[in-house]
């Protein structure tokens, strides 16, 4: 007898930021006569990482603007290992997705005087380029994809966690999604035609970083499990000013927005000392990885804050232009007792975001014959360093490609298939290993994952940390495998989910650590001491990870210069 719940819907989307909403909205519109469910961890609408979007969305719209410069500003940042026709598809279809945003799904972004949109300056741009609703960019779209989820009656599985994609019985394709109802704690099974995995990264396994605790990159552990190819894992960005308010409270590692820097904020040692102008030309305006290792290395001078960080000081501006462009920012730091805007702030570098993800085209397929990704899941789009504005971007512009494939595709090709039952009966029996043994201590596999990738795997590496790692995060996961959870009553139970959090974060930890031991050069958000240069752009490389029979290997995978060389530009002079 199965010990699970079966149901069916023609396509599943895993996740509900602006991926997954915009995903479901484009298959209804193209193939309204499918079922289309979105899964989600939380609430729909009230968790995952869009709608923690501060800063806004990058699109090439003003006068003197073109998506020719902000492609160039794109593989630039990413340091030439973009997959270049994902960039180029980024750039140009943000152009008609913002104008979706606001005209047919209601947006309302901030504007100019003459009625234009306003666009701010972030970091690493060569334009001001960034769309936004004050510092709340990220409520306003998650806000309107879900009320038209709502009024269009999609099906939703919330409080619903994907635990295992589970393969055809050929082996071929993909039959469904095993499923925690975590209202009960009892299994289900999805069966579908098509599935869009967009449920976000988030390198919530680091000391300090941004991402809310439901992110635990349950996605790319699944991909992995499966056996699908991962890109360019060891680039894990750090967004240089995360909120330091201490140790007893959740808000640290808070982001404090990249359009702070861009209105003019400075970046303070803990002498009150300005100190980026020594690290880049562009000084507090340099990408993100300049930044967070630059803080890096003056933290480690010891010239820092009582809470071990530095300081980001707004006192210079006009307070009340302040206060009024970045209220939800202001608020925040008060609740934490700090004044943002006539008083300096303690900060420190936070991950934030991971480049990496599953390998995919343009039209948002992958290896996996009826999988689909789009967002923070995939990699390619970005390279080894995120621009900060091109996150809500990616999100939207392959959520919306990928929905538009999968109506196309699943009438014509996709099919229900009879799924592998041992591969499901093994998945519950992962999830259920906690459950038969005595209760242990998560916090101290939780705060020592934190200690090896923060210490080891973060800002700055070398072979010796990485290969620490690894041993550290071996006997990590032997220690969770050894910790049970009380199993007596599953509804809700967030300390067995923590549990089934860590497994996935360990793997895809793992998957990071070894990445970076791959790449011998220093590049973007990755950083080798022992290593410091960065190779010949005109061979780059990127790293693709397997996982299998308990082991991740690497690939060296040259990159193609589809629409433009290194040393050379669409920009016309």
């Amino acid at each position: 007898m199965n010990d699970f719940e079966t149901i069916e819907t023609d396509v599943l989307i895993l996740g509900a930021g602006g991926a997954g909403l915009f995903a479901a909205l484009h298959v209804n519109e193209v193939a309204p006569d499918l079922s289309v469910t979105v899964a989600v961890k939380g609430l729909l609408g009230k968790c995952g990482c869009t709608r923690m979007v501060q800063g806004g969305y990058n699109v090439a719209l003003a006068p003197g603007d073109s998506v020719e410069r902000h492609f160039m500003d794109t593989v630039e940042g990413g340091k030439w290992l973009n997959d270049q026709d994902l960039a180029w598809t980024l750039v140009t279809v943000a152009q008609e997705r913002v104008r979706e945003l606001e005209n047919e799904l209601g947006c309302f972004f901030d504007r100019n005087e003459d009625g234009t949109v306003h666009q701010k300056a972030f970091a690493g741009q060569t334009f001001d380029r960034t769309v936004h609703k004050g510092d709340l960019t990220g409520i306003e779209i998650v806000g309107r994809l879900a009320e038209q989820v709502w009024a269009r009656g999609l099906n939703r599985l919330e409080d619903h966690r994907a635990v295992e994609m589970i393969p055809s019985m050929d082996g071929q394709s993909i039959s469904g999604v095993l499923m925690i109802d975590m209202r009960t704690g009892g299994f289900v099974f999805v069966k579908t035609r098509a599935v869009l995995l967009a449920t976000g990264g988030g390198p919530t396994m680091y000391r300090y970083h941004t991402p809310s605790g439901d992110k635990t990159v349950d996605g790319m552990a699944m991909a992995l499990r499966a056996g699908l190819a991962l890109r360019d894992m060891e680039m894990v960005q750090f967004h240089p000013t995360g909120l330091l308010a201490g140790a007893e409270t959740r808000m640290t590692g808070t982001v404090l927005e990249e359009g702070l820097r861009g209105y003019g904020a400075y970046l303070l040692d803990g002498d009150g000392e300005r100190f980026m102008d020594k690290y880049d030309d562009r000084g507090e305006r340099a990408t993100r990885d300049i930044v967070s290792r630059a803080m890096f290395e003056e933290m480690r001078t010891g010239s820092i804050g009582p809470l071990g960080g530095l300081y980001l000081s707004m006192a210079h501006l006009d307070e009340g232009e302040v206060r009024r462009l970045f209220k939800g920012m202001v608020q925040r730091c008060a609740d934490c007792g700090f004044d943002l805007a006539g008083d300096k702030v303690e900060v420190v570098p936070t991950a934030h975001y991971m480049m990496g993800g599953v390998e995919f085209g343009v039209d948002g397929g992958t290896e996996w014959n009826g999988l689909f990704t789009a967002g923070e899941d995939t990699g390619g789009v970005h390279g080894a360093n995120r621009l900060g504005g091109n996150g809500v971007a990616n999100s939207t512009v392959f959520g919306g490609i990928a929905g538009d494939t999968i109506g196309r595709w699943t009438p014509q090709q996709g099919a229900f298939h009879d799924p592998d039952e041992a591969a499901i009966e093994a998945a519950i029996g992962l999830c259920r290993t906690p459950l038969s043994k005595p209760p242990g201590d998560l916090e101290t596999i939780r705060t020592g994952l934190a200690d090896i990738m923060w210490d080891d795997v973060g800002i700055v590496r070398d072979a010796v940390s990485l290969e620490r790692a690894l041993g550290n995060l071996t006997a990590l996961e032997a220690d969770l495998d050894g910790i049970g959870v009380d199993g007596g009553n599953l509804t809700y139970n967030l300390t067995w989910h923590d549990w089934i959090n860590l497994k996935n974060m360990i793997l895809v930890s793992r998957a990071i650590t070894v990445a970076a031991l791959a790449r011998d050069d220093s590049r973007g958000a990755h950083y080798r001491t022992d290593f410091p240069e960065t190779r010949n752009l005109e061979s780059s490389t990127f790293t693709r990870v397997r996982y299998k029979d308990g082991a991740i290997t690497t690939e060296a995978h040259p990159v193609h210069f589809t629409r433009v060389k290194p040393g050379e530009t669409l920009l016309e002079e």
